[in-house]
């Protein structure tokens, strides 16, 4: 008969102490009492996250710590004031270990109260501990990508010029309005080409006055990739005129940390749990997708609706989600990040759908160095091709005041080419 684990042993402690000091479970002691009973808690939740993910924890610091190496050596380089983490980011880049206790922290009182069995615990506190850990480690090797690259573009004379706050944001949410999804970064060179930054776009939005494309986005944000790249000075991607709905982007680059993602596989469940109807199935800015799921699932259009309505998921590899990126955004090239070093035929496979794997990166940054100069020559370009008029901050920073302003004053969004048209035209009419 194995022993009990550790982390159940000190719960028939704290169950012993609880019966006999707190029948009700009210959790309110105080003088020895209480530091006994906090002793107890906190050994109990250190040893059972370590026994999950005891082993892994070194790793992922090593990883916050090659994380926040290159947020100072980025910070440094642009002058940034500081580069905003998610909520739940920071608190795993401060302490891995406490973020990822403070993820069964209700589930544990639940067992303290009586209301779940150690069974029933072990089950949703481990699936909570291993998805925290598994999504910021992706997360931070994602980051790492991302800040690489404008890095390896700043050290090619690349000045940041998005955000003009000198706050680099790396969060997804929040920082989009209805129907406007900003971009991350805006990276700019001395002969005006520049280069915009989105991660995991499209974006959870809100929609004013057009219902019938509330759902069809729900579908595309199921489906983002980790970066779009845009050639030149890029504010918004939706393109509400176009399948799918969003710019067509220049660049796609999807990271990938595990060293086994190649035989990963994913449910897409959310977005078809409720039945798509006739006019959402023929939806103008949903034939893109539905084409994209026949092309990597070798069947037709038609046999993927009923695949759809008859299952309410997709069953997806990462292969085939990777691939579902290229044929549903189109993008000019697309590129896969691989930490871990690829098999041949997971190459060769992903090269027939245009995808260029780039693999056994790890940590560092001149296996990006020929993405970096593909990126620096041949798609960085100054929009519409035309002559850039040269602007100094002090330039820039007036033009983006006045361009706000505009858009305040007029009530709805404006690319900067029509803030400038705007106030040319009126200039020229007086």
């Amino acid at each position: 008969m194995s022993e009990k684990p550790r982390w159940l042993q000190i719960f028939e402690e704290i169950k012993e102490f609880l019966d006999r000091y707190d029948p009700e479970r009210r959790f309110s002691f105080t003088g020895d009492l209480h530091e006994k009973f906090m002793k107890l808690r906190e050994d109990f939740r250190t040893e059972y996250v370590m026994s999950y993910v005891g082993s892994e924890l070194g790793k992922a610091s090593e990883w916050v710590q090659q994380l926040c190496r290159r947020i100072e050596e980025v910070s440094k380089l642009f002058g940034l004031s500081t580069v905003l983490l998610s909520k739940e980011l920071k608190s795993f880049v401060e302490n891995p270990l406490a973020h990822l206790k403070s993820k069964i922290f209700n589930y544990m009182y639940d067992l303290f109260r009586g209301k779940v069995t150690p069974e029933e615990f072990d089950r949703v506190a481990s699936a909570a501990i291993r998805t925290s850990l598994r999504t910021n480690l992706r997360t931070v090797y994602q980051d790492w990508v991302f800040l690489t690259l404008l890095k390896l573009l700043g050290e090619r004379g690349g000045r940041l010029v998005y955000p003009e706050h000198r706050a680099l944001s790396l969060e997804r949410h929040g920082k989009q309005k209805a129907g406007w999804i900003p971009p991350n970064a805006i990276i700019r060179f001395e002969d005006g080409r520049a280069l915009s930054f989105f991660l995991e776009a499209p974006r959870p939005i809100g929609w004013e006055d057009t219902e019938d494309l509330v759902r069809a986005w729900k579908l595309y944000v199921a489906l983002r990739p980790d970066m779009m790249l845009y050639s030149g000075e890029v504010h918004n991607i939706i393109q509400l005129d176009s399948d799918p709905p969003i710019k067509r982007p220049n660049v796609i680059i999807e990271c990938k940390e595990l060293d086994d993602w190649y035989v990963r596989v994913r449910y897409i469940r959310g977005p078809f749990a409720k039945p798509l109807t006739a006019e959402e199935w023929r939806s103008k800015w949903l034939r893109g997708l539905w084409d994209g799921l026949a092309d990597v699932l070798g069947i037709q259009r038609s046999e993927v609706v009923k695949h759809v309505e008859e299952k309410k998921s997709l069953k997806l590899s990462d292969q085939q989600i990777v691939a579902l990126y290229k044929s549903v955004y189109r993008p000019d090239r697309m590129f896969v990040i691989s930490r871990a070093r690829v098999p041949s035929f997971v190459k060769s496979n992903l090269e027939n759908y245009g995808i260029t794997v780039i693999d056994d990166v790890m940590f560092d940054e001149e296996r990006l160095e020929e993405l970096v100069n593909y990126l620096h020559r041949e798609v960085a370009r100054v929009s519409m091709g035309k002559p850039v008029l040269e602007m100094d901050e002090e330039l820039y920073d007036l033009v983006v005041k006045v361009w706000r302003e505009l858009e305040s004053r007029l009530g709805r969004r404006l690319s900067l080419s029509e803030a400038l048209k705007y106030v040319l035209k009126s200039f020229l009419s007086k």
